[in-house]
């Protein structure tokens, strides 16, 4: 009953996390196989407070599951020029895997409080990056978990650790600010934007240097994805997002937001959706307003 028979690479539901047994939960071995390793990682962040996930893990957590900090483990704040959350360095980020007991043959299963925004879908994405497929988003995160009555737990999860992760980024995943400052002139449907409409029409902005958005660039709230905290049906978004794409296919189009979080959100959306291979602008909008050279459109 335990088994997973297939791995879960985009979405997994609270009903199926919950239907593995307490010790699959606790317990991964580096020596496991894929059919009995899983780790369950919690990514709850607030750019308000970047010390409150850590605390509210220690305050109560999924069973089992293991904390990962935005700013210390999925990017490299030290790296100037390259935005709000520049990528991690890859060797960095597979010593951190092994530190979690994150082998080729783990299963894992991320979230955060509730939709996958802050920031679960980047943890997805690296993993991912690194050549990790069997990751997925809890669907409705923590606040899913809960309200289908399942306990948490403030124990800290044991971890056997394992070498680092025998991977690296895949950087043809990832766009430069260079590489998009070079398909400026292409016809729009390229380039989504997952920040709020406010945000990329330049009404507010309560985060980076300048107002605006990349010309061009097609507005698609990352909220729009979602209803009631989940993910909306595959076919509702398919029939959505690919309209946007305006006849480029997905392997063409570039993702980004403010700092490279909820583009991942995004990329999430469009997979779950079937439609596979687009790539995120690391660097995002706070990435590309930090170079006062390059142009800004509002509106």
């Amino acid at each position: 009953m335990n088994r997973i028979e297939r791995p879960w690479t985009t979405l997994v539901d609270v009903p199926s996390l919950a239907a593995l047994d307490d010790q699959r939960l606790r317990v991964v071995d580096a020596r496991a196989t894929a059919s009995t390793a899983v780790r369950v990682m919690d990514a709850r962040f607030s750019l308000a407070d970047a010390q409150s996930g850590a605390a509210q893990h220690a305050a109560g957590h999924i069973p089992g599951a293991l904390y990962a900090d935005l700013n210390r483990d999925l990017s490299d704040l030290s790296r100037q020029g390259h935005g709000r959350h520049p990528l991690p360095d890859s060797a960095a980020f597979a010593a951190t895997l092994g530190r979690w007991g994150i082998t080729p043959d783990t299963q894992v299963v991320v979230y955060d409080a509730a939709d996958g925004s802050m920031a679960a879908a980047r943890l997805w994405w690296l993993l991912r990056l690194i050549g990790h497929q069997q990751v997925a988003v809890l669907d409705g995160g923590l606040a899913a978990w809960q309200a289908a009555g399942h306990a948490l737990e403030t124990e800290m999860a044991g971890v056997e650790p394992a070498p680092a992760y025998p991977g690296q980024f895949d950087l043809s995943q990832v766009v430069s600010a260079d590489q998009l400052q070079a398909r400026l002139s292409q016809p729009p449907g390229w380039l989504l934007d997952a920040r709020a409409g406010e945000r990329y029409r330049g009404e507010v902005e309560p985060l980076d240097r300048v107002a605006g958005h990349v010309p061009g660039a097609l507005n698609r709230p990352f909220g729009m994805n979602l209803r009631d905290g989940r993910f909306r049906p595959a076919q509702e978004l398919r029939a959505e997002l690919q309209p946007l794409l305006s006849g480029y296919e997905p392997g063409q189009a570039v993702l980004m937001c403010g700092s490279g979080v909820t583009a991942c959100h995004l990329l999430l959306a469009l997979e779950h959706a079937g439609l596979q291979g687009a790539k995120v602008f690391a660097d995002s909008w706070s990435g590309w307003s930090s170079d006062s050279a390059r142009p800004v459109a509002v509106g």
